[in-house]
């Protein structure tokens, strides 16, 4: 067995526990070391730049993630053909996949660096951004929006390594990328002066690296796959077919970086201290759900795989072994987080009203996360098989029927920390949705009705009716 072969994991045998673990523990210590980035990014700029500067950097990222969301669904699109491919065993089409990916990722990545930087103050005013914090926000995100092809090239990158089953890879070079990231950020933040630009900057000369080692790790060490653009082949009917499949996932995180953007606003409304204390709280929080988004990325890679192989009788144990790990996950984190927040919260600005302002959104979304966990798993795994609009679906009814208007309700009628608890009842909203689609049996019919992988075409269950 050569080394690349090793590197590849193939889930259609095997315990499902033991899989999903096996491909998880290496993907979740990328994660935490990619998540690592911003965290370093948030320390070192409230640390050494200040208030403002923590308040800037938290406010940006949802309008950065509206700008990606898109791309990134579709990078998720791809991913589900590459593990469904390689489940059938059709290595041409997964070349094929490859190629036009990257084709695509190339034109999309240019337009979108353009467009960002000539919106990025408009972006800004329209969440309220306090002006003392537009000054050190709009350098940041110029610089981020410039970084976005190696951006998007490490998460193009990710998606072929995900879908051969191999998160191994991914650690190797993200842990060379985070340890540059941290080295540039003390020389760019610290040594030069440079504040929050230095901060960008410090993070896109890392996604570069992360990027570049990617390719190199994928060409020189992978064997059934290459990136190529002198020889590369522009398939549209593949294009066609990760679109399909990531648009809704991409309109879902475009949908959710908008209301979060909204919920940004309401923060902002309340000054830079309130600001700051959600931004350091929101990084401990995706810290700590980590494991399980690491589970449910997981998820669709197992059910991807085993739909392309035809193993349909493998899914539902594969989402059942991961309800079942998440809600271990979750009973340890849940505790430990909320007993070291105020600790934590500490490492960004270590002021009693920053703290104060971060527990109370630990305090009143964490302990209700398991909700999220069982939403997220499941959708991923509706994903896996190609349905991508349920949980789209779902989605939209937890932010936009529940989360955001709920959270400017309560605010104005129980006061400011009320706004949190919208987070758990918009989760309620979009199980109540899911769950019963998902337990009833019909994404299963759905796909055999596709029929899977036939003739290179793939499981796109939606196109039937459009749900």
């Amino acid at each position: 067995m050569s080394k690349s072969d090793t590197m590849r994991l193939d889930m259609t045998t095997g315990s499902p526990y033991r899989l999903l673990l096996r491909y998880s523990v290496p993907l979740l210590i990328g994660n935490l070391l990619q998540q690592l980035y911003n965290v370093v990014d948030s320390i070192v700029v409230g640390r050494f730049v200040g208030q403002d500067a923590l308040a800037a950097v938290g406010t940006s990222f949802p309008i950065m993630f509206l700008f990606v969301s898109m791309f990134i669904g579709v990078a998720l699109g791809s991913t589900i053909i590459i593990a469904q491919y390689f489940g059938a065993r059709e290595y041409d089409r997964m070349q094929r996949t490859v190629d036009t990916i990257y084709r695509a990722f190339i034109v999309s990545s240019l337009a979108l660096s353009a467009i960002g930087l000539l919106l990025t103050r408009p972006m800004l005013g329209l969440i309220n951004v306090p002006e003392e914090a537009m000054i050190h926000a709009v350098p940041y995100l110029q610089i981020i929006f410039l970084g976005t092809l190696p951006t998007f090239g490490y998460n193009i990158n990710a998606g072929i390594l995900q879908g051969l089953g191999d998160s191994r890879s991914l650690l190797l070079y993200l842990a060379i990328a985070v340890v540059s990231n941290i080295g540039l950020d003390l020389l760019f933040v610290v040594t030069f002066g440079l504040g929050t630009a230095g901060a960008a900057l410090a993070t896109v000369i890392a996604q570069m690296i992360a990027f570049l080692i990617g390719v190199w790790h994928i060409n020189k060490k992978m064997g059934l796959v290459r990136i190529r653009l002198k020889h590369s082949v522009m398939d549209w009917s593949i294009l066609k077919d990760a679109v399909r499949l990531g648009v809704p996932a991409g309109i879902s995180n475009m949908s959710y970086s908008l209301g979060t953007m909204l919920l940004q606003n309401l923060v902002n409304s309340y000054g830079t201290i309130f600001m700051a204390g959600f931004a350091a709280a929101n990084k401990i929080d995706a810290f700590a759900f980590l494991p399980v988004m690491t589970l449910a990325n997981a998820t669709t890679t197992y059910v991807g795989q085993n739909v392309g192989a035809g193993r349909l009788d493998r899914v539902m144990k594969g989402v059942k072994a991961s309800l079942v790990i998440c809600a271990a996950i979750t009973a340890v984190m849940v505790p430990l987080t909320l007993f070291y927040g105020p600790t934590l919260l500490s490492l960004f600005r270590n002021d009693p009203a920053v703290i104060s302002a971060g527990m109370a959104y630990l305090t009143r979304m964490l302990p209700y996360i398991y909700l999220l966990a069982v939403m997220m798993v499941m959708s991923s795994a509706l994903r896996g098989t190609g349905q991508a609009m349920i949980p789209l679906i779902s989605q939209s009814l937890s932010l936009w029927v529940s989360r955001v208007p709920l959270s400017y309700l309560f605010a104005a009628q129980f006061g400011r920390d009320a706004m949190f608890y919208s987070f758990p009842i918009g989760w309620v909203a979009g199980l109540l949705f899911l769950l019963p689609y998902f337990l009833s049996g019909r994404w299963k019919r759905r796909v055999m009705m596709a029929g899977g992988i036939r003739g290179g075409s793939l499981t796109v269950a939606d196109k039937s009716d459009g749900e």
